[in-house]
């Protein structure tokens, strides 16, 4: 088990449960923006989020914002630690930024004694894309051993500073690179991991990346706090995150929605009767599972696990009930009865 941090609120690591974030893609400075932002981040189900900070105008937005945010908020920092003891003293939940890129060691010291003495902690963020230059050299390119080499030597400059309440992650937009790398720091260190797979893409091919990298780390029970990173919405990240953990079956909250793929038995619009389902349940709390079968001679059978289902046949449907048939019913009439067994549970 890993050690434990708290971002505000939000415990990360020592067994707490996983939880989720997002980074705003509104310019800091817009204080108006970022706070409409966060609150559609926190009403999607996000517990912690990133801005970033590149100037003083960002820190000082960053205080005006943090005092008003519905969530915890981390701060992105790079190489300024100026930066980083403004938004220490600015309500920052936690700080994001690499010990080794902000000079020397009494840079470093102030930003682990400012954020030591109000609890802050601190994010490194390796990412195969910026690593050091020798250690590109070493390695020839971003390897997985290059990210966890990477993750210790800022560690070092910290823990040197007597500062250890640290969260590490180690992206890369190759799945294979960075479930490597995280696989390798896991057996090495106990620090709470951030998992994320960066820069990889729409939210289609972004969600199939993440629930790969990700998903397939928290089923090894590697992971303490996740981010997936889309070129989308955020509100988006949320959603993909926490399909991920319920497919990894670690969140029960909210509806799992299992659906047959269909064949030539399939007799209804399935596909646009799915849609409807989930859109319907879109905010639906209940932790269930709820079945959309395409036919009624296979569909309650393979569904048997679910709380509750419906499946179509010729004309008509039934509804299910833990794989034994409730009631039949004409087509049009399907989802609503759905619906109103849902309802009533």
């Amino acid at each position: 088990m890993t050690r434990q941090i708290h971002v505000g609120p939000v415990a990360v690591g020592g067994g707490a449960p996983v939880s989720i974030q997002s980074m705003l893609n509104v310019p800091t400075t817009d204080v108006a923006g970022c706070l409409a932002q966060l609150r559609a981040l926190a009403a999607a189900g996000c517990e912690i989020a990133r801005l970033a900070v590149p100037n003083d105008r960002a820190a000082a937005a960053f205080a005006e914002i943090a005092a008003q945010s519905p969530l915890p908020l981390v701060a992105d920092i790079h190489f300024d630690y100026r930066l980083a003891l403004a938004v220490a003293a600015g309500g920052a939940a936690k700080i994001r930024i690499n010990p080794g890129n902000i000079g020397g060691p009494d840079r470093v010291r102030a930003v682990a004694d400012a954020c030591g003495a109000r609890g802050i902690p601190i994010r490194i963020g390796v990412n195969g894309g910026s690593l050091e230059r020798e250690i590109l050299e070493k390695y020839g390119h971003p390897t997985a051993e290059a990210l966890v080499e990477s993750a210790f030597s800022h560690i070092r400059l910290l823990e040197d500073c007597g500062f250890t309440d640290l969260c590490v992650s180690m992206k890369s937009s190759s799945v294979p690179t960075m479930m490597a790398a995280y696989r390798l720091f896991h057996e090495r260190s106990d620090y709470p991991l951030h998992l994320g797979v960066t820069e990889t893409g729409t939210a289609y091919m972004g969600t199939v990346k993440s629930a790969m990298g990700i998903g397939g780390l928290l089923c090894l029970g590697i992971g303490d706090t996740i981010r997936v990173s889309l070129t989308a919405d955020p509100v988006e990240e949320i959603r993909a995150a926490k399909a991920i953990l319920q497919a990894a079956g670690l969140r029960q909250e909210g509806v799992n929605i299992v659906a047959c793929p269909t064949c030539g038995r399939t007799r209804i619009d399935l596909i646009g009767l799915v849609r409807q389902v989930e859109e319907a349940l879109a905010d639906c709390k209940k932790p269930i599972t709820v079945a959309v079968m395409g036919c009624v001679v296979n569909g309650p059978g393979e569904a048997r696990e679910a709380d509750v289902g419906i499946a179509g046949g010729e004309d008509c449907g039934i509804l299910f009930v833990k794989g034994q048939q409730q009631k039949k019913l004409p087509y049009d009439q399907l989802l609503p009865a759905l619906l109103d067994y849902i309802d009533r549970l």
